[in-house]
């Protein structure tokens, strides 16, 4: 049985919740490998909408096992709310799975997330301020506090007073604020480890003996390819390996078990936060696509911007990431348009570039180079055969398949559950 990665091929938000969701009922483990809560997955089932941030949306899918793989980073306080909520709705969480080894997100994290973009001003990152950042540079520079570390009162304040020896200098001296007291943090810590102790195992070792078993593990990204810190837009990315790649680091499972990586990439393309955006509208057609599509944020509810669909960046994201599939969402937002352009290129000072610019400064100066396609008409919401799209829906589809260099083997045609089109198994 399969190892399966789906990450997004974009800036973050193409609805890898929903496809992990419909990938989730048909296997036996989904993995977290990267990232906090700041991102979200909307998943709608029955009509009724589930917004994730912290837990892996397989946690929806009656029989799966949820797993936080140690790449992830944690904040406690919203990893039991979000349980207490889907608890209160019927969903059972208690097969969920934490790594011992995953990063927690302190109370000084977020004050310092919050205070470094202010300061930053006009060269901010535009970051959710949930202490994400700083809770990777701790873990980076070997200051991290672990989940493990919840349960030996002597080392978390030990790891507790080393970090904030620093941080406070920083606090007190550049940004102004009051110092961050080690009872306090230590305190707010211990008051979750035993509500978490139970969930708690080495998760690596879980996974590879599922997959010795024949099982099925999906894994599952956080943010998406052109926000990874290594191969997105840097500086204006995550903090995280949001790639392919990051699937194998952040859960402890080695490359050669991974037997597909599947992109998810909208019909169009959105981005929250700072950073360059070749294909953005900053027009009236931006905005029908934004409110079309309800681009908003899961987590921040902040405007995404908007932008036709880029090739570029599709051919870039099957590269890094050795996509083998592409799940193509919010297809039904683009219907009612009489042209859909799509960028295949871009002009670069007077030259083309059909591959992503090497240079962070070329891709900034990027000017996108169109070609247009036809649009439809029709209500495409109730398609479940590709032959069921309208000839132009199917010529588009078609057509991006060819300009990304993947195939697109699934196809959202709606917000719920049931509203894809599968073109081809990725479980099989």
């Amino acid at each position: 049985m399969p190892a399966v990665v789906v990450l997004g091929a974009q800036w973050g938000d193409e609805g890898k919740g929903k496809a992990t969701d419909q990938l989730g009922s048909r296997v036996d483990h989904v993995v977290k490998f990267n990232g906090g809560n700041n991102a979200g997955h909307t998943v709608v089932i029955d009509g009724e909408k589930y917004a994730l941030h912290l837990l892996p949306s397989g946690i929806l899918s009656p029989g799966v096992v949820p797993v936080i793989g140690n790449g992830v980073v944690i904040d406690l306080e919203v990893l039991f709310r979000e349980i207490d909520a889907l608890e209160a709705r019927g969903v059972d969480t208690s097969k969920l799975l934490v790594s011992s080894s995953a990063h927690i997100i302190a109370g000084y994290n977020r004050t310092i997330d919050k205070v470094t973009e202010r300061f930053l001003g006009k060269r901010r990152i535009g970051t959710t301020g949930r202490g994400i950042g700083p809770t990777y540079a701790d873990k980076i520079s070997r200051v991290g506090i672990r989940v493990q570390d919840l349960f030996d009162e002597h080392i978390l304040r030990q790891k507790v007073e080393g970090a904030l020896d620093q941080k406070n200098h920083l606090l007190v001296k550049v940004y102004n604020r009051r110092a961050i007291t080690v009872d306090e943090t230590v305190a707010e810590l211990l008051a979750y480890a035993e509500r978490l102790r139970p969930m708690v195992t080495d998760t690596s070792l879980v996974l590879n003996q599922a997959l010795d078993a024949g099982r099925t593990v999906l894994f599952e990204a956080g943010q998406a390819t052109m926000l990874d810190v290594d191969h997105g837009t840097y500086p204006f990315v995550t903090s995280s390996s949001a790639t392919a790649g990051g699937a194998c680091t952040g859960s402890g499972v080695g490359p050669t078990r991974i037997d597909r990586v599947v992109g998810v990439i909208k019909a169009y393309t959105t981005r929250v936060g700072e950073g360059p955006f070749p294909t953005e509208l900053l027009d009236e057609m931006g905005e029908r696509l934004r409110k079309t599509g309800g681009e908003y944020g899961t987590t921040t509810g902040r405007p995404r911007r908007c932008g036709w669909y880029d090739a570029v960046v599709a051919r870039y994201a099957g590269r890094v990431n050795g996509l083998t599939d592409l799940v193509l969402t919010k297809l039904d937002v683009l219907t009612g348009l009489e042209k859909v352009p799509v960028c295949v290129a871009y002009d670069v000072n007077g030259v083309r570039h059909d591959e992503m610019p090497v240079d962070q400064s070329d891709f900034h100066h990027a000017v996108p180079v169109y070609e247009e396609l036809d649009g439809w008409w029709e209500d495409i919401s109730e398609c479940r055969e590709f032959s069921d799209l309208p000839v132009n829906a199917q010529r588009y589809v078609l057509a991006l398949e060819e300009m990304s260099g993947t195939r697109i083997s699934g196809i959202g045609v709606g917000p719920g559950r049931e509203a894809t089109i599968v073109r081809h198994d990725l479980l099989s």
